[in-house]
């Protein structure tokens, strides 16, 4: 099984959309079974919280649900349990690197870098381009 982290500042836009995208992806394709797929936050100001109502109206419009989100904080534990740390933007991932004291193993990636655009459209755009990308990549390693 495949365990993939999404990673942005607060876990209520960004990295949220991704992991849902990413799980609508995997179960369209057949493949949840084989993934394991979470998201979390550099940052504890939004600790708790629920996916931003922008966001969430951008996956509901694409009727993928996202209830039952809580905004949760990277732990230096993430980077052992999972294979990928996907982080939308590169302040992101220079917060990740910190955190987990680098990169020993390669396996922080940067997905998208829409920072505080406010325009969901265009986030949704890269977000939804970078997973079907990165399931096609999966797809292709395993056939």
């Amino acid at each position: 099984m495949t365990k993939i982290l999404f990673v942005c500042h607060g876990n209520i836009c960004r990295s949220p959309m991704a992991e849902y995208v990413m799980k609508a992806l995997v179960a369209q394709a057949g493949l949840s079974d084989k993934f394991f797929i979470a998201s979390a936050a550099t940052s504890r100001e939004e600790l708790g919280n629920g996916v931003y109502p922008p966001a969430r109206r951008k996956l509901a419009e694409h009727g993928i649900p996202c209830a039952g989100h809580a905004s949760r904080q990277i732990t230096l534990k993430d980077y052992a349990n999972f294979d990928l740390l996907i982080g939308m933007d590169e302040e992101n991932l220079r917060n990740m690197r910190r955190v987990f004291s680098g990169d020993p193993e390669g396996k922080i990636s940067l997905l998208a870098d829409p920072w505080y655009t406010g325009d969901f459209d265009a986030t949704w755009r890269d977000v939804n381009d970078g997973c079907r990308a990165l399931l096609q990549e999966f797809r292709e390693e395993i056939m």
